[in-house]
């Protein structure tokens, strides 16, 4: 293990008001995890994880279709390939790290799903992470929060996630994006504030997961859905929905709420906060963000730095695989906004496929 070696709707009206004591800003290009590489992004297509190819159906029937002993296996080779190992225990105990002066069993752990319209993370991912924390790492179910701030309002409901540890907490919107918190460059010149996820403006959060689905979306964004725009549900969506709206989308995921608590004078991440992103698209849609999915995909990625995981996710498997379209002038940004150009990608930009 080579890595491992080497060491709004959701905002309120009056949304409260929390003010850091010292304000870092994340300097581009700087490690996010101490055993991944920024850069890195795996992903596997595999036809096992589903049992019939019916793209265009309800969240409950994919369910039903879904093998999750398939999907577990998968997530623990994505897991070993990204840390470069071949033990999967190993590799998940690379991929979280243990917060500061901090048992496991005290650590909080919340997990950012998509809710809006039809398409849901499928229990067979979520429940995957949510046991690899209990039974690998020995966070207790009960520290382990599901949640999405905007559209979440009835994930209980909706979308009663199976196969969760028992205790597992499912927040609904978990009190929305209603602190406000200040927002770096580019948004506003770097001057402007939003709300967010109160327990992640205070710190009450110390391992952020955030799973995504693989939708299209409005141009203005690239031509899709995927992590970075997930926190659009732990983040006011508002701003993103004017103009500045890519400036918006990029600042939020730079943000200490996002990538932890960070060196005032390097702008260094001291511990890294959002530790794992993962794309599910079992079930993806060439059109979005609402309707039922297009495509019967049975393709997931990971990833530990949302702009390359998204960004290769866009160019290589959304446009050159499927076809469907990409504003690369949006896209590029993804990667440039955070100091990388496309020659900086491994393998000559083309995704790690298992």
């Amino acid at each position: 293990m080579k890595n491992l070696a080497l060491a709004g709707a959701a905002a309120a009206v009056f949304p409260t008001i929390w003010v850091p004591k010292t304000r870092a800003s994340w300097f581009p290009k700087t490690s996010v995890h101490p055993h991944v590489d920024n850069l890195r992004v795996v992903a596997i297509t595999d036809p096992a994880m589903t049992t019939q190819d019916t793209p265009g159906i309800s969240w409950a029937r994919q369910e039903e279709l879904v093998n999750r002993k398939a999907v577990w296996e998968d997530m623990d080779r994505l897991a070993c390939e990204l840390v470069q190992t071949d033990k999967p225990e190993e590799a998940w105990k690379g991929l979280f790290i243990k917060p500061p002066r901090k048992p496991w069993s005290d650590t909080v752990l919340a997990i950012k799903t998509n809710h809006i319209s039809q398409q849901h993370t499928r229990s067979a991912v979520m429940s995957k992470v949510c046991h690899v924390a209990v039974d690998i790492l020995g966070v207790k179910a009960g520290n382990i929060h599901i949640y999405d701030a905007c559209h979440g309002s009835s994930i209980s409901r909706n979308t009663p996630f199976r196969g969760l540890p028992e205790g597992t907490r499912i927040e609904n919107t978990w009190g929305g994006s209603n602190t406000s918190t200040a927002i770096p460059l580019p948004w506003e010149n770097g001057s402007g504030k939003s709300g967010c996820l109160e327990h992640l403006v205070k710190g009450t959060v110390d391992i952020l997961v955030n799973i995504a689905l693989c939708k299209g979306h409005s141009p203005q964004f690239g031509g899709f859905t995927m992590t970075m725009k997930n926190h659009f549900g732990t983040f006011d969506p508002g701003p993103g929905h004017r103009q500045g709206s890519l400036d918006y989308l990029l600042a939020i995921n730079r943000t200490p709420e996002i990538l932890g608590t960070m060196d005032p004078h390097t702008g260094k991440v001291q511990y890294p906060r959002q530790q794992l992103c993962i794309i599910d698209g079992l079930w993806a849609s060439k059109h979005g963000p609402n309707g039922n999915p297009s495509h019967q995909a049975n393709f997931m990625a990971m990833g530990v730095f949302s702009p390359a995981l998204d960004y290769l996710i866009a160019t290589r498997f959304r446009a050159e695989r499927m076809g469907w379209p990409v504003n690369m002038n949006a896209t590029k940004r993804m990667l440039t906004d955070f100091g990388y150009s496309e020659g900086d990608l491994p393998q000559g930009g083309r995704l790690i496929e298992i």
